[in-house]
Parts: structure tokens; C-alpha cells; sequence
């Protein structure tokens, strides 16, 4: 039986996929990780040491293998960080693809982000046949890097016949966000640096719910298909205030546009410090909280079976965990 590759097994999406795919007796696997992993020794799983903007570890990692869960991403604000952002994304993805195609992998799975075409400065309900969002997200480098990786996948489809489909899920949250990477901007709240709620709104959907949705859509899932995989659609407020209920909180008072935002934060940055306290929200962060990153999902419910819980519940995992290592 031909492995099943996974890349980006360590992230916050990556560590439940192969944890429910080890619980259904999935196997064997072979996860592409730069440095340890859970599952070094694990009986059925083969660890392959390298970084997927490595053309050579794709390629040796991509070896006889018959599918393939392409996760790996990098998630990042700073402005800095655009060509890093571009090689984890672009060039890692064209190197999975490419060594796909050599091995004649029979599907492969990109996770991508909604945020690629589920964009808009109006609370608008976007679905798969929405364009990509390449002007709102301009002055985004994660963004326009996860555009420019999808519109990879989709050519490379359309020109080699590669048998892959994207999933694009939006915020994830819930358990197992070791590195923050998902569910940061909740913890600037919990930290008390969030002050006014935010214009805009989020769709969001449990890690665990997400994994479950990408494994189906590796054996259901068409090829040539994208599947939005999200859940509730809230304004910021109403995400703000359930998670300062859960948390013990209060809430803040007032909704600043984000343009306020923007005009307070540099006075906030410097002022803060000096009793004390920090204020780490970043530009693009407001800039990211004025709009609206709304999606339906009736697609995925209907041919992966995508079942999202209680967003209350998810809410709530969340914030336990990240009190709990406060």
C-alpha cells in the first residue's frame, strides 16, 4: 500500500489531521517535517526530514507515494516577511505539485485559506464562484501569497490534468494552537489589549471539525474543486463579547471603523508601555478587522459531509486552552 504524504503535519490543521487519520486506522503515513515531530517512532508513520521550499526534500519525501495533504504554510503579518511568505507558499507548493506529477499521484489536497476569494468590505456571504480578492488584499502578504498559491494549483490542473482540489478554511479555532499561529488575535483579547470591538466580522470553524472535512475531502472531494469550510458568520462584536462571557471578562463599550483604529494604535503602542502593559495589534491586524471575511460552506456540507459544532463550544475550548497557559 502506497503512503499517504502529509506536509505541514505539525501545524495547528496538520496535528488533528493526523491525529484522526492514526485514530481511523489510516496508514501508513509519511509526514515531511523540518524538526521533530509527535509522531517520531510512532508505529505507522515515517518521518521525512526536510522543508518544503526544498525542491530535492519534496522530491525525495514525495517517493512512492499515492496521495497527498498538502498543509504546509506559514502564517505571518509582518511586512518583512512577504518573501518568506512567498517561498513557503508559492515555491513550496510548486514543488509538491511538480513532484506529484512526476510520482503520478493519484489525488492531492491543498489546504488554501477563504480568505483568497471570501473577502469584502461589505458583510457580504461569499461562496466558491466568488473571484479572488487580489485588490482588498494587496498590502496583505499572506494573503497574496495564498492567492497566488491556489491560482497555482488550479493551472497546474489545468495544464497537466494533476488530480487535486483545494480545501479553503476560515479562521480556525479550538484546541491545539501551539504556536499561536490561529487563535493569537483572541489571546489579544484575553491579554487585555483589545479596547473597542472591531467593524468588520469573521466566519470561523473548529480545527478538529476542519480536519475531519479534509480527510472526506481526500475521499470524496472532486478534482478541479475548491470547498469553503467555515461556520458561523459574527460580527467581531458578537465574537468579542461571547468570548469575554466565557472568559469572565467585560466587554469593551464601543465599536471603533478602522481607520480610528489605525489613528490610535501608534499613540496606544508607545503609551502602553509605560504603565506597564503591552499593546501588540499591529496594522494589518486592524486593517484585517474592518472588513468582513463571511462564507458559506453549503457546498462542503453537501458532498464532504462537513458537520460543524457548536461554535460556542469551539469559542470556549479556545479560550480554556489559552487561559490555561497564561
Amino acid at each position: 500500500m502506497k503512503p499517504t504524504l502529509v506536509t505541514g503535519a505539525t501545524g495547528f490543521l496538520g496535528r488533528h489531521l493526523v491525529r484522526q487519520l492514526l485514530e481511523r486506522g489510516a496508514g501508513p503515513l509519511r509526514l515531511l517535517c523540518r524538526a521533530a515531530s509527535p509522531w517520531d517512532g510512532a508505529p505507522g508513520v515515517e518521518i521525512a526530514r526536510g522543508d518544503v521550499t526544498s525542491d530535492a526534500d519534496v522530491a525525495s519525501a514525495m517517493r512512492g507515494v499515492g496521495a497527498v495533504y498538502h498543509l504546509a504554510g506559514f502564517v505571518s503579518r509582518d511586512l518583512g516577511d512577504a518573501a518568506k511568505l512567498r517561498a513557503v507558499h508559492v515555491d513550496g507548493t510548486r514543488h509538491v505539485l511538480d513532484a506529484a506529477l512526476r510520482e503520478g499521484v493519484e489525488k492531492l489536497v491543498a489546504a488554501s485559506t477563504s480568505g483568497t476569494i471570501a473577502v469584502s468590505r461589505e458583510p457580504t456571504i461569499h461562496d466558491e464562484n466568488s473571484g479572488y480578492k487580489d485588490a482588498i488584499a494587496r498590502n496583505w502578504p499572506y494573503y497574496v501569497s495564498k492567492i497566488a498559491a491556489e491560482r497555482l494549483c488550479f493551472e497546474h490542473r489545468e495544464k497537466h490534468g494533476t488530480p487535486l482540489l483545494t480545501v479553503n478554511p476560515s479562521l480556525l479555532l479550538g484546541p491545539g494552537d501551539d504556536r499561536g499561529s490561529s487563535t493569537g488575535d483572541l489571546k489579544l483579547f484575553l491579554d487585555g489589549q483589545i479596547f473597542s470591538y472591531p467593524a468588520g466580522g469573521m466566519s470561523f470553524i473548529d480545527a478538529r471539525d476542519c480536519a475531519a472535512a479534509t480527510i472526506a475531502a481526500m475521499e470524496k472531494g472532486r478534482p478541479g474543486e475548491r470547498y469553503l469550510l467555515g461556520g458561523p458568520n459574527w460580527t467581531f462584536q458578537r465574537v468579542i463579547r461571547e468570548v469575554a462571557r466565557l472568559a469572565g471578562m467585560r466587554a469593551p463599550l464601543m465599536t471603533s471603523p478602522a481607520w480610528l483604529s489605525l489613528a490610535v494604535a501608534p499613540v496606544l503602542r508607545k503609551a502602553m508601555p509605560l504603565i506597564g502593559r503591552r499593546f501588540d495589534v499591529d496594522d494589518q491586524t486592524i486593517e484585517m478587522s474592518g472588513v468582513f471575511w463571511y462564507c458559506t460552506a453549503a457546498k462542503a456540507e453537501r458532498e464532504l459531509g462537513l458537520k460543524a459544532r457548536d461554535p460556542v463550544e469551539t469559542l470556549a475550548d479556545t479560550v480554556r486552552e489559552l487561559q490555561s497557559r497564561r
